[in-house]
């Protein structure tokens, strides 16, 4: 079955569950409904045609001028009939997708990476916590508006001899900068200006003419 054969056979199978599908290298993207992601999985994994019984990755993507700026892309994979598969489902930051842990064991620490990067939830996950990041972390740090430097720093306090948390500070000492002078803190003789003046140096121009 071609990639375009089975964008169609799907496609007439989820019916108004399908929202798009692409092609690309001779692989097959479908976008569906994200409340049908679960039946739309298990009907993959088990229907004899597609036999798609690895989930061999879930990401997240995060576009934030999109209403919903988030997508949860599934990538599938049959051995039996050497095909790939990608699927795509659209979310907000309040809207809960279903979980796959009930289909394919290796979603568990996947979408407990999403929601711990992107902030994404997903529904009926056994254990959803944070799984890269501590605990006490704040905020979603793959987001593209989380800021660079993060909300809090870590360090050690010697008097509570404990780990803590604290705000981010970035001090910067203060620098009168001189934008007229291009060379600004050299000194006037370079190392090697020495020899010029201890009658040694040959001048490259006498030497030339």
């Amino acid at each position: 079955m071609s990639p375009g054969e089975m964008a169609c056979k799907l496609a007439n199978t989820f019916g108004e569950d399908c929202l798009s599908h692409h092609i690309w290298r001779d692989e097959l993207t479908l976008t569906v409904q994200s409340h049908s992601i679960a039946k739309i999985l298990t009907y993959l994994r088990d229907h004899g045609d597609y036999l798609f019984k690895q989930l061999i990755d879930l990401c997240g993507v995060d576009y934030p001028d999109r209403v919903q700026r988030f997508e949860v892309v599934y990538h599938l994979l049959s051995l039996k009939y050497n095909r790939r598969l990608r699927l795509k489902v659209y979310t907000d930051e309040k809207t809960p997708i279903p979980s796959a842990t009930s289909i394919y064991s290796s979603a568990n620490w996947w979408e407990r990476e999403a929601w711990d990067l992107f902030g994404i939830q997903f529904e009926g996950h056994p254990d959803l916590r944070r799984l890269l990041t501590d605990y006490g972390f704040e905020g979603h740090p793959l987001r593209k508006d989380f800021p660079l430097t993060g909300y809090v720093e870590v360090h050690y306090d010697d008097e509570q001899k404990r780990v803590v948390y604290d705000q981010v500070q970035l001090p910067q000492a203060y620098r009168n900068f001189d934008f007229l002078s291009p060379w600004e803190g050299m000194t006037p003789l370079l190392p090697g200006d020495e020899k010029a003046t201890d009658g040694k140096a040959i001048d490259k121009k006498e030497d030339v003419a």
